[in-house]
Order: C-alpha cells, then sequence, then structure tokens
C-alpha cells in the first residue's frame, strides 16, 4: 500500500475503476491471453493516471475449481501447492511483461471466503437460490460424489479414450459423466440447463478407478430467471459503449431465456457453503462449495479488500470502490470466452442482493489471437507463451507494441514473425528511435547538451506544426477514452512522424546551425517539446521506453511524471536546462531471425496442425458437398416419380364398363 495509504475513489470526481479477467492458475499464459486481459488493462491504467484520473488496476490469480483439484492431481501435489506455484508463474511473467497492477492478488483468502458467502447469503434471504435434487456420479470406494471432471472414459460420440465428464478433447463437444438415461439433473416442470451432447462409456473415477454410479444429491441453483427482467433492464442501460462481441453473447444469452444455473459443486478445494441459514440444511452441504464461476467474479472486490483494508477483515475501505456506482465508473478487460459470466452471471448476482453495487460500466472483450496460421498449443510446443518471450532476447516493451498493433479488437489477428521483425525495424527504429536520437544527438554535439533559448523565434510553419500535433492528440485521447487501443498505438506512430517531418521540413543540419541559429534553437526547442509529448503518449504501451526517453530529455529523475495535457502547447522545457546522453532506443533485427524464431517456436508441430487442420476442412466440404449431391438426386428422383405419376390417366379418364 505505501506509506501513504491505499488509493480511494475521490467524491464528486471521475474514478476509474479497472479489471482484467483472473488468470486461471493452473497453467501458462500465451500471448493472446496476455494481450486479451491483463496487457491491455495496464495499457488503459496507465492512459487513466496519466490523464490525472483517480485509478485502481486490480487482478489476481482465480484459483478454485475442479481444473485445480485435477492438475494437483495429476502432478502429486495439494491444489494449495499448485496455486502457490501457477501464482508465482504468473506473477514473474506479468511483471517481465511491466504489468503495473496496484495489487495482483488471490482468491483463496479470508477475505474472498467472507464476501461471496455473503452475497450467497442476500441472494437465499432474496429469494433467489433455489434447491433442487440432482444425479451425480458418486464413488462407492471413497464415498465421495464425483465432480464431472473427476470422471473419466471413453466419448460416446468420436469415442477417444481419454475423455473427461465434461468435454472431450479428442471432438470438443461437451459431455455428461453418465448416460442421459441417469441424468434426471431437475425436477419435473423446472427450467433445465443445457444438456450436452455425449456421455462417457465405461466411465472410471479419476481419483481410485472405481466405477462410479448415479446417486441422488442435492445442489444449490442461482435463479436468473427471476432475476432476468433486472439483469435486462440494466444491460439495456448500460450496454451502448460495449464492445461489439460482448454486446452480441449477451444478447444470445438473453435470446435463449435465462435460466437457474447451479453454483455449487462436490469438491473440497473452494469456498464453502455457510452454515446457519433458516432453511438450508448445514449437513447437505458440508462436503460441497461454490462454482468457480460463481465466486470468481468476486474475486474482484474480494482482492480490492485485499488491497484497501489488509488484514482487518472488519474494514470496509473496499466499498468506497465497489458500493458507489456514483463515484466510480468499472471498466472490466477480457477474451470474449469469459463474456457471460462477467455480463450475465456477476451482475445478476449484485442485483439478487438488492445492494448498491458497483456495476461494469464499460466492456473491452477481445477475439483470438492466432499463432502463424495456427493456433497457440502449449502441450505441442507451438507458439509463444508468457515464459518463453524472454528467450528472444527482445525487450518487454517491444513485444508489448506488436502485441497492441495485433490486438484482435473486432476480429481475430495473427501473429507472425516477419511481422513482429517490421514493427521493430520500421515503426519504432525508423520513426520513432531515428526521431528521438536525430534531435538529442545533435542538442547534445552542437549545442553543448543544452536546451537552446528556442522561445524567441516564431514562424507561422511552427503554429501550424502545433495545429496539426494538437489535432493527432485529440484523437489519441479520444480513441483512448473508447479503448481503441490499437488505433490510439497508431496515432502516436502518426505524432512521432509529425516530428521527423518537422526536422525534414525544416533541414536539421549543421548548416542550418551556422547560418539561421536563432531558427535552428526553434527547431530544436519545439522538437525537444515535441519528443516529450511522444514519450507522455507512448507510455501506456511501452513505460520503460518512455521512461528512457524522459532521462535523455534530462528532465530529473524525481519529476519523471507522465501527463498527457488536453492541448499541447510546444514550450514546457525550460531554456538553459541540460539534457541527458543520446543513446539508441532501438536495434535492428535481422530479417533472418524470423525463420529461426518460427522453427524455435513449434516449426513442425506447426505444419502438422495447419496439415491436420487442412484435412478436417476438406473432408468437412467434402462431406458437404457429398450431402448437396444426394439432396439434388432425392430432388430428381422426386421430380421424376412427379412426372410419371402426371403421365398416368386420372380416374375420369378411364373408360367405365
Amino acid at each position: 500500500m505505501g506509506s501513504t495509504g491505499p488509493i480511494l475513489p475521490e467524491p464528486g470526481k471521475r474514478n476509474i475503476l479497472i479489471t482484467s479477467a483472473l488468470p486461471y492458475v493452473n497453467n501458462t499464459p500465451h500471448l493472446g491471453n496476455i494481450i486479451g486481459s491483463v496487457l491491455s488493462a495496464d495499457c488503459f491504467a496507465r492512459f487513466s493516471r496519466s490523464r490525472g484520473l483517480r485509478t485502481l488496476y486490480v487482478c489476481g490469480s482465480d484459483e478454485y475449481g475442479t481444473a485445480t483439484e485435477t492438475k494437483a492431481l495429476s502432478e502429486g501435489v495439494s491444489p494449495a501447492e499448485l496455486c502457490a506455484k501457477y501464482h508465482a508463474i504468473h506473477k514473474e511473467i506479468y511483471d517481465w511483461f511491466r504489468i503495473d497492477f496496484d495489487i495482483f492478488g488471490r482468491t483463496p483468502t479470508a477475505q474472498h471466503t467472507a464476501i461471496v458467502q455473503d452475497i450467497f447469503t442476500r441472494l437465499w434471504e432474496n429469494g433467489f437460490i433455489e434447491e433442487r435434487e440432482t444425479i451425480q456420479p458418486y464413488c462407492p470406494k471413497h464415498e465421495s460424489f464425483l465432480a464431472d471432471r473427476f470422471v473419466e472414459g471413453e466419448c460416446s460420440i468420436c469415442h477417444y479414450m481419454d475423455a473427461r465428464g465434461d468435454q472431450c478433447d479428442g471432438c470438443g463437444n461437451l459431455l455428461d459423466p453418465l448416460e442421459p438415461e441417469a441424468q434426471a439433473n431437475d425436477v419435473v416442470g423446472q427450467p433445465q440447463e443445457s444438456k450436452a451432447t455425449g456421455w462417457l462409456i465405461n466411465p472410471k473415477c479419476k481419483v481410485d478407478g472405481a466405477t462410479p454410479v448415479p446417486r441422488p444429491t442435492k445442489h444449490l441453483f442461482l435463479r436468473l430467471d427471476l432475476l432476468k427482467d433486472d439483469v435486462i433492464s440494466w444491460f439495456h442501460e448500460t450496454s451502448e459503449l460495449w464492445s461489439a462481441n460482448c454486446i452480441a453473447i449477451t444478447q444470445s444469452w438473453i435470446d435463449r431465456g435465462l435460466q437457474a444455473r447451479g453454483i455449487t459443486r462436490d469438491l473440497k478445494w473452494g469456498v464453502p457453503i455457510p452454515t446457519g441459514l433458516v432453511g438450508l440444511s448445514d449437513e447437505e452441504y458440508r462436503n460441497k462449495v461454490f462454482y468457480v464461476w460463481f465466486d470468481a467474479c468476486i474475486g474482484y472486490p474480494s482482492i480490492t479488500k485485499n488491497y484497501t483494508d489488509g488484514d482487518n477483515l472488519e474494514g470496509t475501505l473496499w466499498t468506497k470502490w465497489w458500493k458507489n456506482p456514483k463515484d466510480v465508473t468499472l471498466y472490466q478487460f477480457m477474451g470474449k470466452d469469459n463474456v457471460p459470466f462477467h455480463s450475465i452471471i456477476f451482475p445478476a448476482s449484485q442485483l439478487g442482493t438488492k445492494e448498491e453495487w458497483t456495476k461494469v460500466s464499460r466492456f473491452s472483450t477481445t477475439e483470438y489471437l492466432n499463432y502463424e496460421g495456427g493456433k497457440f498449443s502449449k502441450s505441442r510446443g507451438i507458439g509463444v507463451f508468457g515464459n518463453s518471450a524472454r528467450l528472444t532476447g527482445i525487450d518487454p516493451d517491444v513485444w508489448r507494441v506488436f502485441l497492441f498493433s495485433r490486438r484482435p479488437e473486432t476480429s481475430d489477428s495473427e501473429f507472425k514473425w516477419g511481422e513482429f521483425i517490421d514493427v521493430n525495424n520500421n515503426d519504432l527504429l525508423k520513426n520513432l528511435g531515428n526521431l528521438v536520437n536525430r534531435v538529442v544527438k545533435f542538442t547534445h554535439a552542437k549545442l553543448d547538451a543544452t536546451i537552446p533559448d528556442y522561445r524567441k523565434y516564431t514562424n507561422p510553419s511552427f503554429e501550424q506544426h502545433k495545429a496539426d500535433t494538437n489535432a493527432l492528440l485529440q484523437n489519441y485521447i479520444s480513441t483512448m477514452e473508447a479503448i481503441k487501443l490499437r488505433q490510439g498505438l497508431s496515432t502516436m506512430f502518426n505524432i512521432s512522424a509529425l516530428g521527423n517531418k518537422l526536422l525534414q521540413d525544416n533541414k536539421l543540419s549543421n548548416q542550418l546551425l551556422s547560418e539561421e541559429p536563432e531558427r535552428c534553437a526553434g527547431v530544436v526547442g519545439l522538437a525537444l517539446n515535441h519528443i516529450l509529448l511522444v514519450a507522455n503518449v507512448l507510455y501506456p504501451f511501452m513505460p520503460e521506453t518512455a521512461r528512457k526517453i524522459l532521462e535523455q530529455l534530462g528532465v530529473p529523475e524525481e519529476k519523471r511524471k507522465f501527463s498527457i495535457p488536453d492541448v499541447w502547447t510546444g514550450n514546457t522545457l525550460e531554456p538553459g536546462e541540460k539534457i541527458g546522453t543520446p543513446t539508441l532506443l532501438f536495434s535492428q533485427i535481422p530479417a533472418a531471425r524470423a525463420e529461426e524464431w518460427r522453427e524455435a517456436f513449434g516449426g513442425d508441430e506447426l505444419k502438422k496442425q495447419k496439415a491436420a487442420e487442412a484435412e478436417k476442412a476438406a473432408a468437412k466440404k467434402a462431406a458437404k458437398q457429398k450431402k448437396k449431391e444426394q439432396k439434388n438426386a432425392q430432388k430428381a428422383v422426386d421430380a421424376a416419380a412427379a412426372a410419371s405419376t402426371s403421365d398416368l390417366p386420372s380416374s375420369a379418364d378411364t373408360p367405365s364398363n
């Protein structure tokens, strides 16, 4: 928290609360995961702070759930040990990418348990929770109900032998752990959740290999059907500025009809069901926990409480952010696969408490980042993952700016090594790097490393330069406010290019210095101030590079704070101040490295993946064509039969005896 205490919202002012989807803790994030949530949120948080807004950026690892228990089982460790290991891996990766969280917390905390149980209690008391008896797989050997992922067997659809009880990794279809006849999950007459398309043949318990049997048990359901009017009304009021894919996904859920969803599971690793509630049996639920997608989003306020209140479980400072919709605007960043839990489940839970929660105002949800025409695959070594990017020896800021340049904001985008190198060698080295190095080097070598008295010289072209720059600055601010980060980056490069144009138009050189010293001073002074602006608009994308630019401009360390102005005046730097030493910000990457990295990060496996996908697509196309031909053939048969019938004499034409 620091000596000044936690960041808290200012009453009556614009306060920005930012979250990025809590990364699930049992794997290593790839570049698509990183740009889809934490990196994009970091960029927007840096922008908001630079605009002088009170900003809090909260994230952390999502650690509960079935996947954690099964992963821990496979690694031979406890869930807590597994989560500690992967939390550290995630934090190290995000630190390397220079993600500036105000807190990167965890869900298994006393604060999390307390807030989750409080929300549930209010939902229970308000009539939005319902008990249902369901049929679940039960292991007779270790005498326990099994979550779907703890049952394995043969997929009834594609006959993949290692399918899980929730989904088949072979064909991708959703599965039930037991045959449908044994899966009477819902009370007759009540709305049902969407059903799987297959089931497991010869199911086995993942823990001990025993054959599970169907047994009745009770679970708790969140009555989205009773909350739907409130959810739909809130959605229509607030979704105007959401990402298009977020609106479409949420609307599709609403169109299908919001139905009650199960929020408990037969697990040990999770938030326990609270005891002592009127009408709820403590004994029935003592071996059950909340489903991870009920409690995961509640991690945002609970991690905030860890930040604002520390170990004080009775503390309420966190509510200044999370129960303060009048003063706080909530922005949430994630990939599109996380949308329904944030746009339906979590808001419904908030609405059902009947409390004044800060609910999301702006969603920024991305599509998918693909890799060299294929898909990222950790198991097959395809693509760049968070912990392997550093193996290239390329600075994290270069990685950041490339990922922003390919951010999949409205459609899927592609990571390609050739384009990665092109961004470094052209956008960074020849545009941004050239501007900074040329001006700082000239000032250092020809003007005794001193900012000249540039304010004495005026020129109509300088005023035009300021006007052009301010037009781009306004575009930059508006696009960043709209979370169009890819366009914001492009505008930043355009601002940098204007600086290069200033140098070219005025032919900055030794000749200009000797023949028109006052004009030369004016050009250098304006250019140095332009570079200062570039550093500030660059900061959300390349924080360390921006800091190095300030250092080269001679800005003292204690004053290296970034600020994006409403209007650029071009006269901030004081004449007579010393600048720093010019150093190259970027270096050329040889084109040959593209093939080298392509091979290192999944060359052969990527070719196999592409071949398999092409074969699958060809088979699908052939099947579609065959079906079309069969349909046409049937039409021909039907037409021939109809023609034959029409040629027969009618009863009226038949002669009577």
